[in-house]
């Protein structure tokens, strides 16, 4: 951060931490860290930590993490900062996905307080704790003070990051330890934010309880106060940190062990028991978003998974965009079709030349209610929902292959502006699951796993549309017609897309 910035740098946020594997006394750790991306006055810096065991030097990654930086401004104003040079392909794709990550830590506070007020409507609070063999939370509390010496401090005198997570993890683990009577395993940290700086000197005070247990994992919330000398007599404690520990444990076998229920005794440790289900919520959602099976069921569309649906849909056509090895199959004047094989994913982008603004074309591409002007492939298409400006649901019904019924979608479609010239404008698609819309027997309900547009700007009244499909048993008739040469709906299609466009644009 500071090797980008040029000066004093510090952390303001850490993303939810996830650990994969333990590193253990003997093994050599290897961290790497870089910038991604530079906002106006803060950046995210990606860091990388992997294991290797020297004996059969088997490398494991321990975890991929994601901090925010900023640069430590003289007074009271802001550093604006200068932003990141791309150098390689995956440079270019961080920097688009470390925009899409900051949406999601911008919008975790909102959808945090929703679900809380989702469950005070409910209202359920009472029979959960009638369980006899249930634990009080106050038998779980543990406390321990920290004098901050100088190796405590970074060259700014301030408390290492590192430092206070290490502390609030051996407290965490003793209260944690208090109810399972086992020695825990640290698996994620989440929601470890700065509120204020600490220094060489200062007296931490952190405070551990449990707050709610699930079957196999338990949640301990840790919060970090400071005092100098003065503010140690005085009882004037600074609120530095807080951060929400996950553990489990395993017996000698390596099996996982359930932890026993808790019961609070006050009404700030109902309210932590709730906050925990919240935060459980989602982080089940990311973990299920962020997933990388590409046979998995079309996501649910619920409260607490909104930003991680929208994340994983503009990430995974980005990276589909990025794929190395594409190969041109059909080449016209305005329109090129390339494929890209995986295994045994067949994936399919057409590149069309349009001559209208970019802007123009990414407005008319992203409003889907247009589509069937120029694709017969829609029969019908209506807004379900219109999330915020930039996600809406769409309902589409589309007509019937020989033999077949006809076929329904409900997608959602992700439309995102680009930041500079050389960026493309997104607009990114996928099927999602609506309680509200559940399959019909008139249709076959059809998935889109990956789909979408890239739009680049080529001068002021053109561009380059670049469409993507991630190919499926719904899209897979047409395209092998395609290749075969026995149609030409994919070029019929892509020609239609360029004609509206252009009357459109015009107009």
């Amino acid at each position: 951060a500071e090797k980008h910035a040029g000066m004093s740098c510090v952390t303001a946020s850490m993303d939810d931490i996830q650990f994969e594997e333990a590193a253990r006394v003997g093994q050599i750790i290897t961290i790497k860290a870089k910038v991604n991306r530079a906002f106006k006055t803060s950046m995210e810096v990606g860091i990388k930590v992997t294991v290797q065991d020297i004996l059969t030097n088997v490398e494991k990654i321990v975890s991929v993490a994601y901090a925010t930086y900023v640069a430590k401004a003289v007074g009271a104003g802001k550093i604006e900062l200068e932003p990141v040079k791309l150098l390689s392909t995956e440079d270019h794709l961080e920097h688009t996905l470390a925009i899409e990550r900051r949406r999601i830590r911008l919008g975790y506070e909102q959808v945090f307080q929703n679900l809380m007020q989702e469950s005070n409507k409910e209202g359920d609070y009472c029979d959960t704790f009638e369980e006899e063999d249930a634990v009080s939370t106050d038998l779980t509390h543990v406390q321990s003070i920290e004098l901050v010496q100088p190796p405590h401090a970074n060259h700014h005198g301030n408390t290492f990051g590192g430092q206070i997570m290490a502390w609030m993890e051996t407290v965490a683990s003793i209260s944690a330890s208090r109810l399972c009577h086992s020695y825990p395993i640290l698996k994620s940290v989440n929601m470890f934010k700065f509120w204020g700086p600490s220094v060489v000197g200062d007296r931490l005070v952190f405070n551990a309880i449990v707050n709610n247990t699930f079957q196999n994992s338990v949640e301990v919330g840790v919060r970090v106060e400071a005092y100098n000398c003065e503010e140690w007599i005085k009882d004037q404690a600074r609120h530095i940190n807080s951060a929400f520990l996950i553990f489990n444990t395993v017996n000698d076998k390596g099996e996982l062990l359930t932890f026993p229920r808790i019961k609070p005794t006050t009404k700030d440790g109902m309210r932590r028991y709730h906050g925990a289900i919240a935060r459980r919520r989602i982080q089940l959602a990311r973990k299920c978003m962020l997933s990388v099976k590409e046979d998995k069921p079309s996501d649910l569309w619920d409260r607490s998974n909104q930003a991680y649906v929208s994340y994983s849909n503009v990430a995974a056509l980005t990276h589909l965009a990025a794929k190395p090895g594409w190969e041109i199959t059909s080449t016209l004047d305005d329109i090129k079709i390339w494929t890209h094989e995986e295994d045994d994913v067949l994936s399919l982008k057409v590149e069309m030349q349009v001559k209208i603004p970019s802007h123009l074309a990414f407005s008319l591409l992203s409003d889907f209610t247009f589509r069937q002007q120029w694709d017969k492939h829609f029969l019908t298409c209506e807004v379900l929902q219109a999330v915020n400006e930039d996600e809406k649901i769409y309902y589409i019904t589309s007509p019937p292959m020989t033999g077949h019924k006809p076929r329904d979608f409900v997608i959602l479609v992700s439309q995102r502006q680009t930041c500079k010239p050389s960026e493309p404008y997104i607009i990114a698609v996928k099927s999602v699951t609506l309680t509200s819309m559940p399959p019909s027997s008139e249709y076959c309900r059809s998935e889109i796993l990956c789909a979408g547009f890239q739009i680049y700007s080529d001068s002021n009244s053109s561009c380059t549309v670049c469409y993507f499909n991630q190919v499926t048993s719904a899209v897979m008739p047409y395209f092998a017609a395609n290749l075969t040469g026995s149609s030409k709906s994919i070029e019929d299609t892509a020609l239609e897309c360029i004609k509206f466009l252009e009357l459109k644009g015009r107009k």
